[in-house]
């Protein structure tokens, strides 16, 4: 994975009123944490910022993070967001040692068509979006894919079946679905009703027997009467 540089200034003011400061400029606070040392507060330009999350790695993307003459190997670890404009309001990046492990969010794609699920009207549904792994971060995925195409209702992939690429690993329960054969709601509203009908057909035949059942015996002791007679 080839990095990605970023420029990223120190010394800047705490508070509230110098972070606005700082937005209106178009700029972004951070923080810059990791591998024992202290944390440093910087700020990045928005600009360059959204240009490095918005490459096909997206927040796994490697990062030169030029501070104070230095390079510092990073991710971006968290991302705040305003909760209307959707802008970025602040971003950690934690340091990494490129010969060691990290743990990432690694996005889950699905791919094909799940026919045998579709022709019973159902749906797959995805239960796990992205996976927590751990790699060295040169060899941190993009993202997983996961094939679907043999999918049944009632089946599911999980953690297990997904193939990871080599250096790649996970410490999630692989038990723990990731894709699932389902059925629609619609589709079950339909077969209940559908049972519905059934067992109140059953129940009016039922009934209808024992009617027949009824006047025959009826008709039966008029005739043993009238012989009788």
């Amino acid at each position: 994975m080839a990095e990605l540089v970023l420029t990223a200034s120190t010394g800047r003011l705490q508070g509230t009123r110098a972070t606005r400061r700082l937005r209106r400029e178009g700029k972004v606070p951070g923080v810059v944490y990791g591998l024992g040392a202290d944390p440093v507060a910087v700020s990045v330009e928005y600009a360059e910022l959204r240009g490095v999350l918005t490459t096909e790695a997206g927040l796994n993307g490697l990062i030169a993070l030029e501070v104070d003459g230095g390079s510092q190997l990073c991710i971006v670890k968290e991302l705040q967001r305003h909760p209307v404009r959707g802008e970025v309001n602040h971003v950690d990046f934690i340091r990494l040692d490129p010969d060691v492990e990290v743990a990432v969010e690694v996005p889950i794609v699905l791919l094909g068509q799940a026919k045998k699920v579709l022709d019973e009207n159902g749906m797959v549904d995805q239960p796990m979006f992205s996976l927590l792994v751990l790699s060295k971060p040169d060899a941190i995925p993009n993202e997983l894919t996961v094939d679907v195409s043999d999918l049944e209702v009632g089946s599911s992939i999980r953690v297990g079946d997904v193939a990871l690429p080599a250096g790649v690993r996970t410490e999630v329960d692989l038990d723990d679905a990731v894709a699932v054969g389902t059925l629609t709601r619609s589709t079950l509203e339909a077969i209940a009703e559908e049972e519905a009908a059934e067992a109140e057909a059953e129940a009016e035949a039922a009934g209808e027997a024992g009617d027949e059942g009824g006047e025959s015996a009826a008709e039966g002791d008029a005739d043993t009467a009238s012989d009788a007679e």
